[in-house]
């Protein structure tokens, strides 16, 4: 057993000492897929759901599809609960390469079906199953990311891999601007936009698109290797010594790396996963487990009522379908200038202290888009504005979390706080999307960011985790 433990030491000492994030750039793009596909996903029913509820519910119009979306994204967001909880914690068990094949082919089956439902209550079905798929991807890519890079780059390398999501988002957004809109002169909506009586059908083909795109993710991910730290907690050391020896060649091509410690300190204990229930009966991780879950559900409450509803709330509050679609697709920008900004500067300061920049950053660009009204531009700066907000602080929010739990049950930690989290996304969406046109646009605005001012008070009960080893912060 001493044996063992030396070894499992040495195995961690050695990946530890690597400063670098070392798998082939070819796995980054393999990972980001999973990101790219799962922001997709989530911001295609942004713009389109107004042509997919004016086709499935009979009645509908752009005003009154407000009070339908909520519904869709609240079960999208219970699968993602499903797939966290059920999903998640065998990827603690059989390894995270498998379960990352699971759960894409299980996305690309559900975006399938959701483009051939013919009616509401199996549109909200589809999404339910996708969510299921989405939920358990979100939290394994994310712990595979924070046990392959370097101890002092975890946020950096995070935020390099969301750089996928906002490609994600921006294609999912002005996909639905032009498949699901109607050609409008700029600036009250996309000149080329190919929405017709002819052609509404459009929706139905942004979901086809993503089915496509996890197939590509699921061909791809084959070529991953296993986490070298989930196979030491297996002591399943001879493959771990493989991965690790590859990461400590491709390391040292680069620069000379650091000499392995002297002095191994003793590594967690290996075993099975850690269920559930020892979470909650431990302490620590108890603690850190409630105040993870608020945070998160209180922050995805704003997240989802941009990311997944903005387009129908300003459509609710007078904006013309294919204005506030436009307004919305220019917002991606903003998504694409944060990602890039949190890679470049996330390990600057502490996990927590980003999620108040952020939400100042969003409460401003509320504020713009209502002082906006009529003046198109200034409205899509605030959209941009907003989309930076409320965004720049979820990868390193996402590091941060699997942080907070070791090996064994690192992405079943994750999935409880942000599986159970997403919940917030689509109960805010249900209990907002009601009240957008009797607030009117200032107001709204201020009540969905202020849900991101809350998660943002909370987040700094949290510990401090930046530039730590992973075995030291959550032994």
């Amino acid at each position: 057993m001493s044996e063992s433990k030396d070894v499992a030491g040495r195995l961690l000492a050695r990946l530890d000492r690597i400063p670098i994030w070392t798998l082939p750039k070819l796995f980054a793009f393999i990972i980001g897929i999973g990101f790219l596909f799962t922001f997709y996903d989530i911001f295609d029913i942004n713009v389109s759901f107004i042509q997919t509820c004016m086709q499935l519910v009979p009645g509908c119009t752009p005003p009154t599809s407000a009070g339908y979306i909520g519904l869709p994204v609240l079960l999208n967001l219970a699968g993602y609960v499903v797939g966290t909880l059920v999903l998640s914690p065998l990827s603690d068990r059989l390894g995270r390469r498998d379960l990352l094949l699971v759960t894409m082919v299980l996305t690309g089956i559900g975006s399938a079906l959701t483009a051939v439902v013919d009616n509401y209550s199996m549109f909200v079905a589809a999404r339910a199953l996708t969510g299921i798929g989405i939920g358990a991807d979100l939290a394994i890519v994310n712990t595979y990311i924070g046990e392959i890079a370097p101890s002092g780059g975890r946020a950096r390398y995070t935020s390099m891999i969301f750089i996928f999501s906002a490609i994600g988002a921006v294609l999912g957004i002005w996909l639905g601007l032009w498949l699901t809109t109607p050609s409008t002169p700029l600036p009250l909506g996309l000149p080329f936009a190919v929405a017709s009586p002819t052609f509404e059908y459009g929706w139905r083909a942004m979901y086809l698109i993503g089915a496509l795109l996890a197939l590509v993710g699921v061909l791809l991910r084959f070529q991953l290797p296993e986490s070298p730290r989930w196979l030491v907690s297996k002591s399943r050391f001879a493959e771990a010594d493989g991965v690790i020896s590859e990461m400590e060649a491709r390391a040292h091509a680069i620069s000379p790396l650091p000499p392995v410690p002297e002095v191994i300190p003793p590594p967690p204990p290996a075993g099975e996963a850690m269920p559930f229930s020892a979470i909650f009966h431990n302490k620590l991780y108890l603690q850190r487990t409630v105040l993870l879950l608020v945070m998160w559900f209180c922050a995805y409450i704003t997240v989802y009522s941009f990311a997944a509803g903005f387009t129908t709330l300003l459509a609710a509050t007078g904006y013309p379908p294919p204005e506030a679609g436009l307004i919305t697709a220019m917002g991606t920008f903003g998504f694409v200038l944060c990602a890039v900004v949190a890679y470049a500067y996330g390990e600057r300061m502490e996990r927590k202290n980003w999620m108040p920049l952020a939400a100042a950053i969003t409460l401003i660009g509320g504020v713009m888009i209502a002082l906006g009204g009529s003046v198109f531009w200034l409205a899509v700066l605030g959209s941009m504005v907003v989309f930076f907000g409320f965004n720049v602080w979820v990868p390193i929010a996402y590091a941060w979390s699997i942080e907070n739990y070791p090996t064994r049950a690192r992405t079943t930690g994750f999935a409880l706080v942000d599986g159970i989290g997403h919940l917030g996304g689509g109960v805010g969406l249900i209990a907002i999307a009601p009240l957008i046109p009797h607030l009117g646009v200032l107001y709204s605005m201020l009540l969905i960011g202020g849900f991101l001012v809350i998660a943002a008070i909370i987040a700094q009960f949290g510990i401090n985790t930046r530039d730590r080893l992973l075995d030291d912060i959550s032994p």
